[in-house]
């Protein structure tokens, strides 16, 4: 017991070691997407390879690997287990690819943001190609470091999905495809459709920032715990259990990309504020997966942001807030507005019916790529080509199209079908917590606090202590099950439209 006791107070000293080089790593990264100025990108590139490369060194060290086989079948604490089975998959993952190639990935991921960046302005993907083809030729490469049983794009899907395959997502996303398909086709045919135009005012964005600050201390979002910022493709990050930093992105003609998107990071932010602090600075001290990352932002967002209920308690707040237009503009009208369905080229701005079509075209392309059946070169066009498939809109230029999403300069890949995932778990938990209590109620009188309790005791206390499909089964009683998702957005876009 006494060696055991030493063995594991070393390995919560190299745990702290290792969270201090994360830590400091993820600041530099945030900084590089808030603030940092144009020139400086360079410079924090290398810094942040070093601190990369640190940290990549202590979780493949041969000290980690001491610790894993002395403690993996010797301890009888729970956490202490499944923080050792976390690092122990992280080493075998991480001890596959060589220290200096790593480095290299890592500086280059930073370069490629800033490219994009530049890239996206000018609406010219010719200048963000060779760095997109570099880090395509990277994830290939370490997909097969990784190893895989049938799908090259398996091996990138499990960094973001553990226990998802390509296999299960070509299943699901044709079926989703047609259902959302039917229903698009039932709404365009109606006659009774929202007015969209009704939402055209000039919105100061510091106004719009305190209505949403408003909105995000009614969700539980702890402002002692973290902080709200502007940069332009919205995220959220979390450097500790007390520090978790969302951002958003202003459009004074438009509300709708301040308010939801904020909403959306507020959800993501909530999820890491609640993990159980017995996790703080472990491995285990963050999302169990993105999927189940972006249901908590989506069920903020669109379960309960864009409902009925949400707007009958918080219209009056709103148009405190809000340009004097607003006063004019009936309630009803104004919720349907809202949720108007119209194909649209950003997946951000995107409706909630629309949205899981943005996910499929991204889904298809880089799964394409990394299974060398297409080329970075052919992306503009392959890219519009899908978008007109799916969603009948044509891509007039790069800005609106391939370069919208800062995923793929940051070299994710096997991210996006995440988004479409957890939008499929949202609509399953949505479906558990109404069996426990009155939702709409709860909204309606503005109280978020039973809804936010719910979630922290069935998914966010958890951190990485469960898999994905655990808490799935744990929560809902069954696997994925799209059809929550379906029967969701039919019955409400049944009543908007009055199908």
């Amino acid at each position: 017991m006494q060696n055991t006791y030493l063995n594991e107070k070393d390995f919560k000293e190299l745990l702290n070691e290792q969270n201090a080089y994360r830590e400091a790593l993820t600041l530099a990264q945030w900084d590089m997407r808030t603030k940092i100025p144009r020139k400086a990108v360079d410079q924090r590139s290398e810094v942040i390879g070093f601190l990369a490369d640190k940290l990549h060194q202590l979780e493949t060290s041969e000290k980690m690997k001491f610790f894993i086989d002395v403690l993996k079948d010797n301890t009888n604490d729970e956490t202490m287990q499944k923080i050792v089975l976390e690092c122990e998959e992280n080493y075998n993952r991480n001890r596959k690819i060589p220290n200096n190639e790593y480095k290299e990935y890592v500086m280059l991921q930073t370069k490629s943001e800033a490219v994009w960046q530049e890239a996206r302005e000018k609406a010219d993907f010719s200048l963000f190609q060779p760095a997109l083809e570099k880090l395509v030729e990277f994830n290939k490469k370490f997909a097969e470091y990784w190893g895989y049983e049938k799908n090259r794009y398996d091996a990138l899907l499990h960094n973001y999905e553990p226990g998802m395959t390509t296999k299960t997502l070509d299943d699901v996303f044709p079926k989703l495809r047609d259902s959302l398909s039917k229903l698009l086709q039932n709404i365009n045919n109606s006659k009774e459709k929202p007015d969209p135009t009704i939402l055209k005012a000039h919105f100061p964005k510091e106004d719009q920032k305190a209505f949403t600050i408003e909105v995000l201390k009614q969700m539980g979002y702890d402002f002692e715990s973290g902080r709200l910022d502007e940069t332009i493709h919205p995220f959220a990050i979390t450097l500790n259990l007390n520090d978790v930093r969302i951002t958003t992105r202003y459009d004074e003609e438009d509300f709708r990309m301040a308010v939801f998107g904020t909403i959306h990071e507020g959800g993501h932010a909530l999820y890491e504020q609640n993990i159980s602090r017995k996790l703080a600075k472990t491995p285990l001290a963050t999302g169990t997966s993105m999927g189940i990352h972006e249901s908590q932002s989506l069920f903020w967002e669109n379960f309960i942001g864009r409902s009925k209920a949400f707007w009958n308690n918080h219209y009056e707040l709103f148009q405190s807030f809000a340009p004097k237009h607003f006063q004019s503009v009936d309630r009803n009208d104004f919720y349907r507005a809202v949720n108007e369905v119209k194909p649209s080229l950003i997946r951000i701005e995107a409706d909630e019916l629309t949205y899981p079509l943005h996910i499929m075209v991204r889904y298809e392309l880089e799964k394409a790529l990394i299974n060398s059946e297409i080329e970075v070169k052919d992306l503009p066009h392959l890219w519009n080509e899908k978008m007109v498939d799916y969603l009948g809109i044509k891509t007039p230029t790069d800005r609106e199209g391939v370069l919208q999403d800062i995923h793929w300069a940051g070299g994710d890949f096997g991210y996006f079908p995440s988004y479409a995932l957890g939008y499929m778990y949202a609509a399953q938990f949505n479906q558990s917590l109404a069996t426990e209590m009155n939702v709409e109620e709860m909204i309606a009188s503005g109280n978020f606090g039973p809804v936010n309790e719910w979630m922290t005791d069935n998914i966010h206390q958890y951190g990485k202590m469960k898999k994905p499909l655990e808490i799935i089964k744990d929560v809902t009683g069954e696997p994925l099950n799209p059809d929550y998702l379906v029967h969701y957005l039919t019955t409400k876009y049944t009543d908007i439209y009055r199908l």
